[in-house]
């Protein structure tokens, strides 16, 4: 999802001088297949790390289910978003659906546009802060075994720490120019997937693993499927699904298939797959090998205690150290994305003018400021709940940005196949026959079920601190897109 984000950010409407760059500068070449689809999509099962203690903790072992649940309904959105995807080339991911669909009214229906980019935005940028918390404390970890002295630095301080020096270096990298976002999503794919699959096979052949801890582990004692219960298990899943569904990457890169009727199918199924066992596989490793009462110990970074199990500590610290690596490049990733996306709102009238300005490399720094401060600002406010659980409290206020980024989403795919406007043109990838009120469920399950269980799972697990930033954040948008109107008017009447 993240490659889907940096590719929205930097392939709809292109600046120019004057305005916007015409049609054919934007159209997308039909360069690649699925394969190459499928291999940017790859770096998505490292998104699980943030969730694996919280998921533990509310669900036990059948935390395992959530995920693959998850993943299924993945398949169910992402075919509608395929077969978005190459009805409006144009429009890239899941913001560039709502806007060319609703922008395309009134005024409202341009707002709904812009809040869904503004949704998608928020739902994304907090992976700056939830990864540099992680980092701060998996160095907690591993930083003792080799220089003791520092063996009494907080988590927190060290979070703090890494954040501002990794916010800080690529800052400076990028405002020399940055490079294309599908490298990037190459080197992600690798550098996630090998330390996560290392340490998740390896308690299987060392003995580590124990099928009991699963089986005698299935769900809380006191769990009897309540109203309460009912409302943590939506919740969860709409926190899931900001990982778990998080694979439609291969099928937002419709356009840019040589063949999407044939490339888009074989991509959407073959990266489902892979994310349906990952996800799965993942969470039963971890569970299987420390247990329920293991996990919620080590609830931050789980991973850790895993790694020093099986290869002992100075293995755990080379793992440990190439997880980091992972962790800087979807921060890397997710900081140009999120910098991007907001000098795109800027071009399209949805956010300030001040932020449509560029460096002499076309470097959006203005944005990338504000987003540093905004992710230390998270940091500082979230590092020091109890138990630990700052990244999953961010994740949760984050969560619901997507939640809503993909009922507006779904709402726009029903849309487009039902408006006499829309529901004529060309789509080269077609969901199957009904598809339409399959997604306008799914839309339903978003912005009301997902919503109110977030809420709920939010109020219990930290408090109504991460609802409350999370309504604020999305609020915000109100007057910054007022005052986006009040520019554009200005500058008409001047």
């Amino acid at each position: 999802m993240i490659e889907v984000f940096v590719r929205y950010c930097c392939n709809y409407n292109k600046p120019i001088k004057g305005g916007f760059v015409d049609s054919d500068s934007t159209s997308l070449q039909r360069s690649i297949d699925w394969k190459q689809g499928l291999a940017i999509a790859l770096g998505v099962p490292l998104l699980i790390l943030p969730s694996i203690g919280t998921f533990a903790i509310y669900l036990w072992a059948f935390a395992i289910v959530a995920w693959g649940l998850s993943v299924l309904q993945g398949f169910i959105q992402n075919l509608a978003y395929g077969e978005m995807a190459t009805t409006f080339p144009n429009a890239s991911g899941l913001p560039g659906f709502a806007q060319a669909v609703f922008g395309a009214g009134t005024q409202t229906g341009k707002f709904i546009g812009g809040f869904s980019a503004w949704s998608y935005w928020f739902a994304w940028n907090p992976v700056l802060a939830i990864y540099s918390i992680l980092i701060g404390d998996y160095l907690s970890g591993i930083v003792p075994m080799f220089l003791p002295e520092f063996a009494g630095v907080s988590p927190v301080l060290l979070s703090i720490a890494a954040g501002i020096i990794i916010f800080t270096a690529l800052i400076l990298i990028n405002a020399r120019g940055v490079s294309s976002g599908a490298t990037v999503g190459y080197i992600l794919a690798v550098f996630s997937l090998i330390p996560l699959f290392v340490i998740t096979v390896a308690p299987f052949f060392t003995g580590n693993f124990h099928m009991e801890n699963i089986t005698g582990s299935w769900f809380p004692t006191e769990w009897n499927w309540g109203l309460s219960n009912v409302l943590i298990f939506l919740g969860i899943m709409a926190t899931a699904q900001w990982s778990a569904c998080a694979w439609e990457t291969a099928a937002i890169y419709g356009p840019e298939y040589k063949n999407p009727k044939s490339d888009v199918p074989k991509a959407l199924f073959i990266c489902g797959l892979i994310c349906l066992f990952s996800y799965v596989f993942v969470q039963a490793s971890v569970t299987g090998t420390l247990g329920v009462e293991g996990i919620i110990e080590q609830r931050v970074s789980p991973l850790l205690p895993m790694a020093a199990m099986v290869f002992g500590d100075w293995g755990a610290i080379v793992a440990i150290v190439m997880l980091i690596a992972a962790m800087v490049l979807i921060i890397q990733t997710a900081f140009n994305g999120s910098a991007r996306s907001m000098h795109s709102m800027a071009i399209e009238g949805n956010l300030p003018s001040y932020l449509a300005k560029v460096n002499s490399k076309g470097t959006p720094m203005r944005a990338m400021i504000i987003i540093a401060i905004f992710n230390i600002f998270l940091i500082l406010l979230f590092s020091f709940l109890e138990a630990s659980s700052g990244p999953a409290a961010i994740l949760s206020a984050s969560a619901l940005g997507y939640v809503f980024a993909n009922g507006i989403s779904l709402l726009a795919y029903y849309k487009a196949a039902t408006d006499p406007k829309f529901k004529d043109l060309e789509r080269p990838f077609k969901a199957p026959k009904g598809w339409k009120y399959v997604a306008l469920a799914c839309a339903f399950l978003n912005l009301i079920f997902y919503l109110v269980g977030i809420v709920y799972l939010n109020a219990t697990d930290a408090g109504w601190g991460p609802t409350l930033l999370g309504f604020v954040v999305l609020a915000v948008f109100a007057p910054l897109w007022w005052w986006a109107q009040k520019e554009k008017k200005s500058k008409a009447s001047a």
